[in-house]
């Protein structure tokens, strides 16, 4: 009975978790791009990933919004390495 309990405590916490981050561009909108998991390490102190986003739109002008997130599977990763490996999505939208 406790297991299921903690478990359950985690599954609640972890799903909690979820976050997003939306940079509207060129006033938003558009159709996706790019859509990948970035991979970050011992929860990505000191690191960063860079995703060409004028490259996936052919110019710059045509970037409508980029978005990068937590999601569930991003999180559930994270706790299962014990915050080792610790990924994130990111999302390109262009016009």
């Amino acid at each position: 009975m406790k297991l299921k309990t903690i478990l359950l405590a985690t599954l609640v916490v972890s799903a909690a978790g979820c976050q997003t981050q939306s940079y509207l561009i060129n006033g938003g909108g558009g159709s996706q791009a790019v859509d990948k998991m970035q991979p970050f390490f011992v929860s990505g102190i000191g690191q960063t990933q860079a995703e060409d986003a004028a490259a996936a739109c052919d110019g710059a002008s045509k970037v409508a919004r980029i978005d990068t997130q937590q999601t569930f599977l991003n999180g559930f990763l994270h706790g299962l390495t014990y915050g080792i490996y610790s990924p994130r999505q990111i999302r390109v939208y262009c016009k």
